[in-house]
């Protein structure tokens, strides 16, 4: 495995390597949900690449990028057993150089349920996967998806711009209890963490709701927001039934549905979702 910081050297290094090329974008500090993607990335793809970059333009003003756990060692270590080929980590300034200001606006599906409360996040992340995608140019990229609308704005922004890779989403990896592995569980305490498995537990209830045709989506919100407010450590910012293409809200629920949640436990902004029928 060899590490790189610049984007001539990667650029040469993939040059000759062999195709396909299979790329997973992280920000690090990985855990089982980023190495659930790098394993299959590794299955599918001669050569892999990981990129280790916590990008600022997707953190708002008010956010942790600061103090965003980071593990850069303990990362490298990870991706050597795991039998990844190149670690991109370059600095800020190697992708955002002086006299930067370049932008790029994801269009309306960037302004629903995450952009509202974090309006400039989704052309942030625009911005950073239009660079990655053009320096490294592999046949398929790997996403997870927890981040459901993360993944939509990324195969739309695919598709819209012929970026010229294959969007791969891979299930969400969880904890024993249902909670979504996520690089801000650490900020949980211990009774925060046994709290936010209610988020999951309202996407099953949902789910559940489904299953015994029960389709408005205003009852089963109610019904999702009553169980997770039996927690007065969890403030819900917002329960979403939507188009999971479109993210355009649903008045009945159907297979296919995108069932998403958000919410602060203490410190930690958690977001979960499920799609019925999986």
């Amino acid at each position: 495995m060899k590490t790189i910081e610049t984007i001539g050297e990667i650029r040469s290094l993939l040059g000759k390597a062999p195709r396909s090329v299979g790329l997973v974008p992280t920000m690090g500090f990985l855990h089982k949900g980023h190495m659930t993607l790098v394993r299959e990335a590794r299955e599918q793809n001669k050569t892999v690449v990981v990129s280790l970059f916590v990008n600022p333009s997707q953190f708002e003003p008010h956010e942790d990028y600061d103090s965003y756990p980071r593990d850069y060692h303990s990362d490298l270590q990870k991706l050597k057993t795991a039998g990844v080929d190149l670690v991109f980590a370059p600095a800020v300034e190697e992708l955002y150089p002086q006299g930067f200001d370049t932008s790029l606006d994801v269009g309306h599906i960037g302004t629903l349920l995450e952009g509202k409360y974090r309006p400039n996040h989704f052309n942030g992340v625009g911005v950073v996967v239009c660079k990655l995608l053009s320096i490294i140019r592999p046949e398929k990229t790997y996403f997870g998806q927890k981040d459901a609308q993360q993944c939509a704005v990324v195969q739309k922004l695919n598709s819209d711009l012929n970026l010229g890779t294959e969007i791969v989403i891979i299930p969400t990896v969880r904890e024993k209890d249902g909670l979504a592995i996520s690089s801000r569980n650490i900020y949980l305490s211990h009774k925060e963490r046994k709290d936010a498995t209610l988020l999951y537990k309202s996407l099953k209830l949902a789910s559940e709701m489904w299953r015994q045709s029960i389709f408005d989506v205003i009852i089963i919100k109610k019904q999702m927001t009553s169980l997770v407010e039996k927690s007065s450590l969890i403030n819900i910012e917002y329960i979403s039934v939507s188009n999971p293409v479109t993210l355009k809200e649903l008045n009945l629920l159907s297979r296919g549905a995108l069932v998403s949640i958000a919410a602060r436990v203490g410190k930690a902004r958690l977001i979960d979702n499920i799609t019925l029928g999986d």
